[in-house]
């Protein structure tokens, strides 16, 4: 409805329409449907409280409703604004600043010895990031299980388990499960507690998933992904670069400095950005840690499949898609659905982990359309009465690909093993 005689905002392009969908979901009567039209004709969404909050890694920064305001305007994540510069925004550095102290304060605490740290009787990989979510760890860590395993290895996989609820593996250790059947899993908030379930299980290396911050349990091996297409965690594309700030005015975990500790980093989805773009981050994060080594990766799409099987990648090109994910990041899902020259109707994006339920697809059916989902929510998508798509992704290495396997064939052996082989 207009107000005070303004005009609706003109239709974003027909190619994508971006629906954000609450990840909190609410009663099906409450719902009406996800087309923002079926909204309640006495319902005044002004009144309804802002949903938007900065919460931990794997949760998702925007919360917008796809029912308020004009179907036809693309709504402004929560990233995009803080991309911007100037005004009432500008506040938030005060609470960033103090972040940042704490952060800086907990590190050097840690690089000093004044914290304890816990070590496992298994070399320990890690596999982290400076930002808040969405730099494609899940298939990293899917990629590190299988190249331990190639080595005669077990893998055993420690994760928080975020949004697991009374499920023994969220969604992306099922999905890890069903890719890497041979690595063991835990999920324990105590990474060091979980870290010795693992060991007791027969892990022969550990990798501790979303780890870089996680210093109290030590690690012989650190590797930080950085999203080519959000380095430092905002959306490039402006006018001016996106403020390099920690929570909440950025989205960094701690300073960009903080990569000094890595082993290496890998620059991910380096194949979503230009030649040029590349380049510059490149220099920047040589700059910022001369002596950290740097790869690249592509989150490459392998495969689709659905209900009747396999079908080739080339079925999605000139076809109507309308996309539905849980992510993080779900523009970079759209990027690569978009290379395989498929026709983007819409993108809904519900939150990270989202708990998806059978009637989320029946609401966002349309005929002639095809949906299109991520193998990370289709883990949660068996019981869907609507037949969808699934695209499996695989994280490939461009370039450094000599590096990681120096790196980790240079893995020590376990400690227990090694004392075994000491003379008595």
């Amino acid at each position: 409805m207009e107000a005070h005689g303004t005009t609706n905002p003109p239709p974003a392009p027909a190619e994508i329409r971006l629906w954000l969908v609450p990840q909190d979901r609410p009663p099906a009567e409450a719902r009406a449907r996800v087309d923002p039209r079926c909204l309640a004709p006495d319902r005044d969404t002004r009144r309804e409280p802002d949903q938007d909050r900065f919460p931990r890694d794997g949760a998702r920064l925007d919360r917008a409703d796809p029912r308020r305001g004009n179907p036809d305007r693309l709504p402004v994540r929560a990233s995009e604004r803080l991309a911007g510069r100037g005004g009432a925004l500008e506040w938030l550095r005060i609470p960033s600043a103090l972040y940042d102290s704490l952060t800086r304060a907990r590190n050097a605490a840690y690089d000093r010895g004044w914290k304890r740290v816990g070590r496992l009787d298994v070399p320990v990989v890690s596999v982290g990031n400076l930002t808040v979510g969405g730099t494609g760890k899940t298939p990293a860590v899917i990629w590190l299980a299988r190249e331990l395993l190639r080595r005669g290895r077990t893998p055993g996989i420690l994760s928080r388990g975020f949004r697991r609820g009374t499920e023994q593996l969220n969604d992306e250790g099922r999905l890890i499960a069903r890719e890497v059947p041979d690595a063991l899993q835990e999920q324990d908030p105590d990474r060091l507690r979980g870290g010795r379930e693992l060991v007791e299980r027969g892990a022969q290396v550990v990798i501790l998933d979303d780890g870089f911050q996680h210093r109290r349990l030590a690690r012989d091996l650190d590797l930080v992904l950085v999203d080519a297409t959000r380095p430092f965690g905002l959306p490039l594309g402006g006018e001016r670069e996106p403020p390099r700030l920690c929570l909440p005015r950025g989205l960094l975990r701690e300073r960009p400095a903080g990569l000094r500790r890595a082993n290496a980093a890998i620059v991910t989805r380096a194949d979503q950005v230009s030649v040029a773009t590349l380049e510059r981050l490149t220099d920047d994060l040589h700059a910022i840690a001369p002596a950290v080594p740097l790869a690249r990766a592509a989150h490459r799409p392998v495969r689709l499949r659905g209900i009747g099987g396999e079908r080739p990648l080339d079925w999605l090109r000139g076809r109507p898609v309308r996309l539905v994910c849980g992510l993080a990041n779900p523009e970079a899902f759209a990027g690569t659905v978009r290379s395989l020259g498929a026709v983007i109707v819409a993108l809904h994006a519900f939150g990270d982990h989202h708990p998806f339920a059978p009637s989320d697809l029946t609401d966002l059916a349309r005929e002639g359309e095809t949906l299109l989902v991520t193998a990370k929510d289709a883990v949660k998508l068996t019981s869907a009465s609507v037949p969808f798509l699934v695209l499996d992704i695989e994280f490939t290495l461009l370039e450094g690909a000599a590096l990681l396997d120096a790196l980790l064939d240079a893995l020590p052996p376990g400690r227990a093993a090694l004392h075994a082989g000491l003379p008595g």
